[in-house]
């Protein structure tokens, strides 16, 4: 793994966002380029069915090491001349306590060949993006990206306090595994995932990335250093104008008269105390700028982490018509991005651009019809015959009442599954021909991408970006 310490680190957005392509670019350029490990699985699986029509997937496929375990998966999504006009996606696992060997080998092999490609062609340095609140995932995805070798693996959204000796155990050959919150759970649950059982004779030796916790709080970043089994090997110190999750405020949540949430004094990070933790650290929200990357650096910071420019930025996966709109809203000064208190499922405050035809727009909201068929954002819970079910505030209200689910808790909540899949072009199509829309989420601090769009009106690549960061 190269040794060297990058400056920039590229976000890990969305559901494909933050692609392979946007992520070697990032790489070549020297810096920590980083995919996305979200829905990873269906998103191989959705690339299959339309056909693979570029043969990218099938090339990582063909360098992994177990045979069998992918011609499993392409006999059951590959569609050689993709999906017919109208036809639904092949439904994926939905994430679970007890995953079957199916869920695991496709989230391995989804994050092995997005990893696989991003490494190509170049010596640099890549990471993979998870969130600590999708924890039924995790095991069977981080896996998948350390048998592509994976550098860095890096996680927000929550506390990811077991990463450290989740990525050790896997290192061994272990089995390595997280714990789950049960909702009215006497006790944490666990997921597991077993290279040996799983590989067998294919398990090649594996080497451990460095994990990097993105947290927002002086005392989280405390508290994940003080022990050797939840200490990572640095930061992200991510603040509220940063995109996607973002942490609540301390204490008592305010709105203002928008309905945003109000972060004070109490939610500012002490980068002193940070510094004496002794780990390197990237400040991320709002210094996404060159400006931005100096002030970082004269703070201690190892530099920065950005998103907003390489989500915008022509590798991105995001689709080329959305990118367009979301570029002329910000040329003509019209974008605005909202925090919005109540969209995620997972409770915690995200981002949300306000674009025409996305679910950002009350009328798209109010004509999608509830359901959950992907499930990544599900939570387990205790059911009143001991067993464990999964509910979602996003799904149907009466099925999520049903399971004792809080009416209160589903007003306001969006699919992020289904929208952040749309986004990239892989939006599931319903029986009745309903086309899934969108949710864009970018950082509320557009300063670095409106300067970055004077220079460059036509859209601009990631190398450009990393360019325009450096001062060249």
């Amino acid at each position: 793994m190269p040794g060297t310490t990058p400056s920039i680190i590229q976000g890990g957005m969305g559901v494909g966002v933050s692609s392979w392509q946007l992520a070697r670019s990032v790489a070549r350029a020297g810096h920590l380029g980083v995919v996305s490990g979200t829905a990873l699985d269906a998103t191989l699986a959705r690339r299959l069915q339309d056909g693979d029509p570029d043969g990218h997937a099938r090339r990582a496929l063909d360098a992994f090491p177990d045979r069998a375990m992918v011609a499993r998966v392409l006999d059951r999504y590959h569609l050689p001349e993709g999906r017919e006009p109208g036809r639904p996606y092949r439904p994926t696992p939905k994430p679970s306590l007890r995953p079957s060997r199916h869920a695991q080998e496709l989230a391995v092999l989804g994050n092995f060949v997005e990893v696989w490609l991003a490494k190509q062609g170049h010596d640099g340095t890549v990471g993979v993006n998870f969130l600590e609140k999708i924890q039924l995932a995790t095991p069977a995805a981080a896996l998948g990206a350390m048998l592509a070798g994976v550098d860095f693996v890096l996680m927000g959204a929550g506390v990811p306090r077991e990463i450290p000796q989740l990525l050790t155990d896997l290192a061994r050959g272990d089995v390595g595994g997280i714990g789950v919150d049960v909702h009215g759970a006497p006790e944490r649950s666990r997921i597991e995932v077993d290279p040996r059982a799983l590989l067998g004779r294919h398990l090649p030796p594996l080497r451990r990335p460095r994990f990097l916790a993105i947290v927002s709080a002086t005392v989280l970043a405390a508290y994940l250093a003080r022990d050797d089994a939840t200490r990572p090997d640095g930061f992200v110190i991510e603040g509220p104008v940063a995109g996607g999750h973002n942490a609540p405020p301390r204490g008592t949540l305010v709105v203002d008269d928008d309905g945003e949430p109000v972060y004070g004094d109490r939610d500012a990070v002490d980068l002193d105390k940070v510094a004496t933790l002794g780990l390197p650290f990237w400040l991320a929200g709002g210094h996404g700028t060159p400006e931005g990357l100096q002030a970082a650096r004269a703070a201690g910071a190892a530099g920065i982490q950005v998103g907003t420019l390489f989500a915008l930025a022509v590798e991105s996966g995001l689709r080329p018509e959305l990118r367009e709109q979301v570029g002329a809203e910000l040329g003509a000064g019209t974008l605005r991005v909202r925090t919005d208190v109540r969209s995620s499922p997972t409770g915690f405050p995200f981002k949300v651009a306000r674009i025409d035809g996305t679910l950002s727009e009350p009328e798209v909201y109010g004509a999608r019809e509830r359901l959950c068929d992907l499930g990544y954002l599900r939570t387990p819970y205790l059911t009143a015959a001991g067993r464990v079910g999964y509910r979602c505030p996003a799904e149907p209200v009466a099925a999520y009442q049903r399971k004792g689910g809080d009416l209160a808790d589903t007003v306001g909540r969006k699919c992020l599954c289904n929208s952040l899949t749309a986004d990239v072009g892989l939006g599931q199509t319903r029986p009745d021909g309903y086309q899934e829309p969108g949710l864009v989420t970018l950082g509320s601090d557009l300063s670095g991408p409106r300067r970055l769009l004077e220079r460059h009106p036509g859209g601009w690549t990631a190398g450009q970006a990393v360019a325009w960061l450096e001062g060249r």
